[in-house]
């Protein structure tokens, strides 16, 4: 099984474990340290960490996951979850993972509201506040009807700030209109738009600029047309992400179920399932 993954997931004291380079960071400072931190501090590692075996025996390099590797180091975290590669060509699959919508991660933190205070979820992302990222100001101007398709992902972010230019009554002809065709990208919500009376218009909102008339955006997806052709990596390296996350997933049901409360609510309610993630565990892949 070992020759088929090309890794195993096994957890490593930290003291094994070295970094591939040091990074110039301000540790006191940086805030995407001390959200990492301020998340390990509150729920635990949850996300492994990618390495492979050094020339040195018994130490491991880390490929990704310096940063979390710091914040156990001042949190004084003996050992950590790792995914071990055989060698560092098998660690890509950081390029394959697909961001949380904006839409997807509002819904996300709303129905944790429903059960989690607000301040601890805050704390866990570093944060003061949670309450800006539920995007209440935009949601605010746009029409109700709009706001219930940007929360379905019906329409891109992208799509609701540009109709946010626009009035309530407006809004919903141009949805109805990115209906009738099913088209929903920003460049046809642009063009409608464009299309709508200056009257019609909200003040003191402007327009972004056209595709055609903005250099940067226009260079950046003539970059992007370039690499079309070295998409095939992705393919060849497809299975690779498959077997990190199958390795992932085990790592998670694992923290679930050696967490007492959590343990101990689906042995009351839910001992099937329980029996289910003891079993992902145990037959996990090495």
């Amino acid at each position: 099984m070992k020759a088929v993954f090309e890794m195993e997931g096994r957890d490593i004291p930290l003291a094994q474990l070295k970094p591939v380079q040091a990074r110039d960071i301000n540790f006191s400072k940086n805030p995407g340290f001390l959200k990492i931190k301020a998340s390990v501090k509150v729920v635990g590692l949850i996300e492994p960490l990618a390495v492979h075996p050094s020339t040195d025996e018994g130490v491991y390099l880390i490929l990704d996951g310096y940063l979390r590797f710091r914040a156990c180091q001042e949190l004084g975290v003996v050992a950590v979850p790792c995914l071990v590669y055989k060698s560092n060509q098998a660690y890509t699959y950081n390029k394959n993972v697909n961001p949380l919508t904006a839409p997807q991660e509002i819904r996300m933190l709303r129905k944790s509201l429903e059960t989690i205070d607000e301040s601890r979820i805050a704390s866990t992302f570093g944060l003061k506040s949670i309450l800006h990222r539920l995007a209440p100001h935009l949601t605010k101007s746009l029409h109700p009807d709009v706001v219930k398709a940007f929360e379905q992902d019906v329409l891109s972010k992208a799509c609701a700030l540009e109709l946010a230019t626009v009035v309530p009554e407006s809004q919903l002809e141009i949805l109805a209109e990115m209906k009738s065709i099913n088209n929903f990208s920003p460049s046809f919500c642009r063009s409608l738009i464009v299309q709508t009376p200056m009257a019609k218009r909200v003040k003191r909102k402007r327009l972004r600029r056209p595709w055609a008339e903005d250099e940067n955006r226009r260079r950046d997806m003539m970059t992007r047309l370039q690499h079309v052709d070295k998409e095939h990596e992705f393919y060849s390296n497809l299975y690779r992400q498959y077997s990190a996350d199958l390795l992932k997933v085990s790592f998670y049901v694992r923290k679930l179920i050696t967490t007492p409360r959590i343990e101990a609510y689906l042995q009351s309610k839910h001992p099937e399932i329980l029996a289910q993630f003891s079993e992902i565990v145990m037959n996990a892949p090495t």
